[in-house]
């Protein structure tokens, strides 16, 4: 699986994939057939107020994907559909913010390549007992 970022202001492209929209507010000037995606996973973004203090701010980079990832740790029915939806060959996480480096899409992909490498390691754990000897 290939996760990719892209800012929705950017032309949809056939090598995106499906296309998720992990922003809680809709862009600004963008409609959503311009918008092309396939999927608004409002619950994916930070709650506003994580975003707010963030403000973008490469200083707090750090902190805000410690926050970030506690939040959505506690999002049950995310973290199934981020499973289904990582199942996909590729997929692009959209994000309207001008900042392409410090940015929840950024954040949400570091999160879900962790989250994905936990769940193959949980099922190499659950399956194969020479796992665990050899751990």
């Amino acid at each position: 699986m290939v996760i990719d970022i892209k800012r929705i202001y950017e032309k949809p492209a056939d090598e995106d994939g499906l296309r998720i929209l992990v922003d809680r507010l809709w862009p600004r000037g963008m409609s959503r057939k311009k918008a092309g995606i396939d999927v608004w996973l409002k619950d994916a973004a930070p709650s506003t107020e994580l975003r707010k203090w963030f403000n973008h701010d490469p200083e707090r980079w750090d902190e805000f994907k410690s926050r970030y990832f506690e939040e959505l740790n506690g999002r049950d029915g995310l973290n199934r559909a981020v499973s289904d939806i990582t199942e996909k060959d590729k997929i692009t996480l959209l994000f309207s913010s001008r900042d392409e480096k410090f940015n929840n899409a950024a954040a949400l992909k570091e999160y879900i390549e962790k989250y994905r490498l936990r769940s193959r390691q949980a099922k190499i754990k659950s399956t194969d007992p020479t796992f665990i000897k050899n751990s």
